[in-house]
């Protein structure tokens, strides 16, 4: 269905006949008004070809849907079975060219019929000139999954565009039944479908169960719902024998009910019937969490009913740092204190208290690091099975609520006033708070599910879910109710508990759109917002088509290029672009790149730098050692927001294990490794200081810096690097130079006069800051031509010409 009375419909070949053929929507539709044939090129819009009466096919491209493709010279290709897919890219043969069909821009490409017919049928997608493969809509009448997960066009020979049907109904059709399309002797017919109309579908209205003076509101939105039943109790014990009370439904898709009782400390939950069909099968019996609960009492629900007029105020005095200001420390609740050197119960050291705790006390690890913003992750409901199993939180169950497992009293629904606590807490250390927000699928129970997976999740023809996340499901972001509850819960993540801002999981599969609706969204309440992406999907990369957004992005080049580099690989050229804060083609302005060379995913970064068989840095060599001191040195040198993971610093090492999201054994901090690496400890937090302070301001960019900040200089046949910041002396008079050699032998450095001419003063090597007033003992003095240690690094500043007295 294009709209509530105008849709679609198929033939299972093309018609020829004269007459129209005759059409019905089975006894519970709407009685038909109109019938007739639909122009081939409304096929194409949703299927990428039609074929025209004179044996030519045609491929179609809407540009509305790829707005990166408006920018000049952007070129799309046709690629296929027929041309051996990438090898079309760059053919003339196969290019598309730019037209107009109704007004509207599209990409066209025109040929004869018979070369793409075949049985199995022939394949399709369309890729830019960059390589870029389009993404096919899991929902398209032509899509196909093949054995990998990739899903392709098909040309069917059969579904020319002459089979489709245009109808009109004599009334608005309604959903919460089974409407069947039915051909003459045609069996079951076929499913209707509502179609673009039905996702951007949304209401205004406040939902969730919302408590007022004297009663109490319930709300939820269930489009294709046909009954939706609300169950009370007010002791958990009740549970079996729950109030009951069936809810309206109004004209925007919204069910609900006032009972004339003010219920804060109440449980609630839903019982939602409807259609059940490929779209998605209603189950009545089947207990679902509210949405927009406050919070639960564990991840099945039920809901807990809570009173924002008596809602703790949260931290409102702490000034989120700039972006370009930024040091981040990711890390989960668990991991921090599993092992946190101080007294805690352990119901208290599974969650927030025992990390607020911690964070308060004076020997708070990364308060000693010196970082200032703390990424967390998942903190949202997400679904262990019980309260002590680990789990690093990327199956979320509902976004409203804190995760009941971190919680001492989850059925009071304690975990507001614990979360509310440690973002204090962290504030009062000087550390901003990211939340890791997972919008892209959602775990066990799949509650949105329940409430309708049409509406709410990408599937193909069939109803099999997409599932580019790699987790079961895909969310439809991009239908206006998903946005709206993406937006809803950050805000109230932002107003409620004073968070600083968030980072989005596989941000990908959100699409740019969305994340453009949701900045602007959340600017309008926090202008400073910190909005991280991790910007890729087993589907694709999108970093690039946020360049003109306000999101940075995790950068997974950087993160792969120091790698190999510090282990001798690389180029000049991607050392340059790097340490230049991956200039325009990832990011457009500096703070737009987070650059990090580990996280939770994968083996920590000790295991996959590590001389040691199986990727075991237990205990690490020289080598490691000296890599990882490189490795934090180009960090801290590289424009950009720098990111660390929690342990870094101390050489924390996962056994060699790849994925470790439920091994809280593997993944809890071992602080005695600061103990046992204290120099490496130290020369992070020293990294960090500097990269903080006064010098520092020669890397926290704001503004993209001219040609003439940067001069690099290399060494022939090597790696080896000599770097001068503010050469042009754009940002006053100090200058930078930072030297390294990721190489095992020694080499030779030559670089201009004028560049190596400075009052230059040696900073740091690869093993030790040095403080003001302390020269190095034997350190490495600036000159034209310089030999650099193997594995090694230095950095010194001059501070410019003397000044006069008194100025």
């Amino acid at each position: 269905m294009e709209t509530p009375t105008r849709g679609l419909v198929e033939l299972a070949a093309d018609w020829k006949a004269r007459a129209m053929p005759p059409l019905t929507l089975g006894a519970e539709g709407p009685p038909l008004a109109d019938l007739q044939k639909a122009p081939e090129p409304l096929f194409a819009r949703h299927s990428g070809y039609c074929v025209g009466l004179k044996g030519e096919i045609f491929f179609y491209l809407w540009l509305d849907a790829h707005r990166q493709l408006r920018e000049p010279g952007a070129t799309v290709y046709l690629a296929g079975d027929f041309n051996h897919w990438q090898h079309a890219v760059g053919c003339d043969e196969w290019r598309l060219h730019l037209t107009r069909i109704d007004g509207a821009d599209v990409f066209m490409w025109c040929g004869r019929a018979e070369r793409f017919f075949g049985a199995p049928p022939m394949r399709f997608k369309f890729v830019t000139g960059a390589h870029a493969w389009l993404p096919v809509p899991p929902d398209a009448p032509n899509a196909a999954t093949d054995d990998a997960g990739n899903v392709n066009h098909q040309v069917i020979p059969e579904r020319t565009g002459r089979h489709l049907f245009m109808f009109t109904l004599g009334e608005p059709a309604d959903f919460s039944s089974d409407l069947r399309v039915h051909w003459q002797n045609d069996g079951d017919g076929v499913t209707l479908r509502p179609g673009g109309y039905f996702f951007r579908r949304q209401s205004d209205a406040t939902l969730g169960a919302i408590v007022l003076r004297g009663e109490t509101l319930f709300r939820i939105f269930a489009p294709r719902a046909a009954a939706v039943e609300l169950c009370l109790c007010d002791d958990l014990a009740q549970e079996n024998t729950p109030h009951r009370y069936p809810l309206a439904r109004r004209d925007d898709g919204v069910w609900e009910i006032t009972l004339g009782r003010e219920l804060a400390g109440w449980y609630y939950w839903y019982h939602i019937d409807g259609p059940k069909n490929e779209l998605g099968r209603f189950d009545p019996a089947q207990r679902i969490l509210d949405p927009y609960a406050l919070a639960t009492v564990d991840r099945a629900g039920p809901g807990i009913i809570l009173d924002l007029e008596h809602w703790p105020e949260p931290d409102r005095g702490f000034k989120t740092p700039a972006w370009h200001d930024l040091v981040i420390a990711e890390a989960h609740v668990r991991d921090l204190t599993a092992r946190a050197p101080l007294k805690l119960a352990d119901e208290e050291r599974r969650g927030f208290t025992g990390l607020r705790k911690w964070v308060e006390s004076e020997a708070f690890y990364l308060h000693r690091l010196g970082v200032n913003a703390v990424e967390l992750q998942p903190v949202q409901e997400f679904d262990n099975r019980e309260t002590a199993e680990y789990h690093w939180g990327y199956m979320p169950c509902n976004y409203f609520s804190p995760e009941s497992s971190y919680t001492l009293d989850p059925a009071r629904a304690s975990g507001v006033r614990e979360l509310q606590a440690l973002v204090k807490a962290f504030h009062q250390r000087g550390m901003a708070v990211i939340l890791d927000v997972v919008y892209n699928h959602t775990g066990e129970p799949a509650h949105l599910r329940m409430v309708d997976q049409y509406y709410y999740f990408h599937q193909d023809r069939d109803g099999t879910l997409s599932n580019w996340s790699g987790c079961g499901n895909d969310l439809r972001a991009g239908a206006a109710m998903a946005r709206r509850l993406i937006i809803d819960s950050c805000r109230f993540l932002l107003e409620r508990y004073g968070v600083d801002g968030f980072r989005f999981d596989l941000a990908e599969l959100l699409g740019a759109d969305v994340l453009r609706d949701i900045e602007t969204a959340l600017k309008r309440v926090k202008p400073g917002v910190i909005l991280i992406a991790e910007p890729w999907s087993f589907r694709g990369h999108i970093a690039a088509a946020l360049r003109d957004t306000g999101w940075a992005s995790w950068n997974d080049g950087y993160r792969d290029f120091l790698r190999e580099y510090v282990r001798g690989g690389g180029t000049h050229g991607t050392y340059e672009y790097f340490l230049k804060g991956s200039p325009w083609h990832f990011a457009k302005w500096p703070a737009q790149t987070v650059n990090y060379t580990e996280s939770h995913d994968d083996r920590a970064w000790l295991d996959l730098i590590t001389e040691n068989p199986n990727h075991d840095g237990a205990v690490p060599t020289a080598n490691d050692r000296r890599r990882t001191h490189l490795m934090a040195a180009v960090l801290f040198m590289s424009i950009g927001i720098p990111m660390l993971a929690a342990g870094q610093d101390f050489l924390r090492t996962k056994g060699g294990v790849h994925n470790t999201y439920q091994r809280g054994d593997l993944n809890a901090l071992d602080y005695r490794r600061i103990r046992r690496f204290p120099s490496t400890h130290e020369y992070f937090a020293d990294w960090i200081a500097f990269r903080l302070g006064g010098a520092g301001r020669l890397l926290r960019h704001y503004t993209r810096a001219g040609d003439g900040f940067f001069r690099f200089f290399f060494a022939a046949g090597a790696t080896a690097a000599l770097t001068l910041y503010n050469a042009d002396l754009s940002l006053g008079p100090e200058r930078l130079l930072f030297a390294i050699n990721p190489a095992l032998h020694d080499v030779d450095m030559e670089i201009p006069e004028d560049a190596a001419d400075g009052a230059w003063r040696q900073l740091a090597d690869h093993e030790h800051f040095f403080p003001p007033g302390r020269a190095a003992r034997f350190g490495m003095p600036v000159a034209p031509r310089m030999q650099l240690p193997p594995l090694s690094c230095a950095l010194w500043m001059d501070n410019g010409p003397a000044r006069p007295k008194g100025n």
